[in-house]
């Protein structure tokens, strides 16, 4: 049966997913909330992994909210590429970072799943530091971690969250699309205002 923490958490994270794929400012402090209710449900199945990650959001939502707001020399942060080098070293680390934490909860707690469970916190992380930074990146890494997660909710009996998590794949894809074009469109703006200036 599906808990009303449940039920409550993922109306507050679908609302922020969906604004942080419109590049609404209003998804950082909705997704406090939402990683401090996902925090509680996940402890209560076991998936600590999952927890530490929230936790890691709640944080880095505050210093997302902040960069978007006042990260361009006290502007609001435009929407740019990573470099090749910087996404190269992210999944080199994540790849290590997965299978030591992986192992580290398989020999010390009784954590489920716990080298898929660190799949998903590694490489959510991933996307979440590439998000803060407005880069448009962070939603491949979005569908990858959204592929992950459904099979390990539904598994654990998490089927609400787990129905979400595939709408969260679709609004991942259509976000980059969105990202993309609006990329695009700043730089078309900025060539036509560096031609007027």
């Amino acid at each position: 049966m599906t808990s009303p923490l449940e039920i409550a958490a993922n109306v507050v994270m679908t609302a922020s997913i969906v604004l942080a794929g419109r590049n609404n400012v209003h998804s950082w402090w909705l997704g406090v909330v939402g990683c401090a209710m996902f925090a509680a449900l996940f402890y209560s199945v076991k998936l600590y992994a999952d927890v530490a990650l929230q936790l890691f959001f709640i944080v880095t939502c505050f210093i997302g909210w902040l960069r978007w707001l006042r990260g361009d020399a006290g502007g609001a942060l435009p929407i740019s590429r990573a470099r090749l080098g910087a996404l190269g070293w992210m999944v080199g680390v994540g790849i290590a970072a997965t299978l030591g934490y992986g192992l580290m909860l398989q020999a010390y707690t009784n954590a489920y799943a716990p080298f898929i469970d660190s799949a998903v916190l590694m490489f959510s992380i991933v996307a979440q530091l590439l998000l803060m930074g407005r880069r448009v990146e962070t939603w491949p890494f979005w569908l990858l971690v959204n592929t992950i997660s459904v099979p390990l909710y539904a598994s654990r009996g998490l089927h609400l969250t787990a129905l979400l998590y595939a709408a969260y794949w679709i609004n991942a894809l259509v976000s980059w699309f969105f990202w993309r074009r609006q990329m695009r469109q700043d730089d078309a703006q900025a060539t036509v205002n560096a031609m007027k200036g």
